[in-house]
């Protein structure tokens, strides 16, 4: 029976790092000398023709997951989407090696790569977010529904035992009537961006008073024309609405690739 597993130049010894890949950008792009992905290793990019792939080397004994992961993923493809466009790959992307990296992944798709680069040159992802302001909408609800206004006049000052019925009807009133007003406000938002945008998403709520999360892919050199909507909307929803705008960031809502497994 062969021991040679044991053996410290044994070919069969299992591999200790990988290689985590982010996004795809252009092959001209240049990694910055200070730029660190995932457990702060440097990165570098790996090209095959026009195409390339930022990457860094990550061991496969550390699991992924942490919360300062995610956020290097994030940050260095939100910071790459300001100066180059980027196809962001799904959190998790890691490969046996560089070879594999070019062969695998980027000569495999070179077509599909090098069309969807092309189509988001100049453009990045947006997400404009609103949050209604908790007194204010359930006042504009109350005022706005005569059953609300009696359930409310019902329970004040009593006690919450004997009034509990009562404030699970209110309850259930101001949750469907910010649905509703959701539904109403994430339109207007839909068409203060409309000739900004042809490229958009509607993400679903987040939190209960959430009033509109919507991604966009914009020109880059619109952004104040962006800011400028934005700013006009909450303006016209100021005390109503909580507004503020992200971005740019890496076109994660439309263009993520699949996850490629190592």
């Amino acid at each position: 029976m062969s021991t040679s597993n044991q053996s410290t130049d044994s070919p069969e010894e299992p591999r200790t790092s990988g290689v985590y890949v982010y996004g795809i950008v252009p092959a001209d792009m240049e990694a910055e000398e200070d730029a660190v992905g995932v457990c702060d290793g440097p990165v570098t990019i790996v090209k095959h023709g026009g195409i390339a792939a930022l990457v860094s080397e990550i061991s496969v004994d550390r699991p992924l997951g942490k919360p300062e992961d995610l956020q290097a993923h994030a940050h260095l493809l939100d910071g790459t989407s300001r100066v180059a466009p980027v196809l962001p790959l799904r959190f998790g992307a890691v490969m046996t090696d560089e070879e594999s990296v070019e062969k695998e992944l980027l000569a495999a798709h070179a077509d599909e790569f090098a069309a969807a680069l092309q189509e988001l040159e100049g453009r990045a992802q947006y997400v404009v977010k609103g949050r209604y302001v908790e007194q204010a909408i359930l006042r504009e609800v109350i005022d706005e529904s005569e059953q609300a206004a009696q359930l409310l006049g019902a329970i004040r000052d009593q006690p919450e035992e004997s009034t509990r019925d009562a404030r699970m009807a209110l309850g259930e009133i101001v949750s469907n009537a910010i649905v509703a007003k959701r539904d109403a406000d994430t339109g207007k938002v839909l068409e203060a961006l409309d000739s900004l945008s042809d490229s958009v998403n509607v993400r679903e709520p987040t939190h209960e008073e959430e009033a509109a999360q919507v991604a966009v892919l914009v020109e880059v050199a619109r952004q104040e024309e962006l800011e400028k909507a934005v700013g006009e909307l909450a303006e016209q929803w100021d005390g109503r609405v909580d507004m503020s705008l992200l971005g740019p960031l890496a076109a994660y809502d439309f263009v993520v690739t699949q996850k490629s497994e190592g």
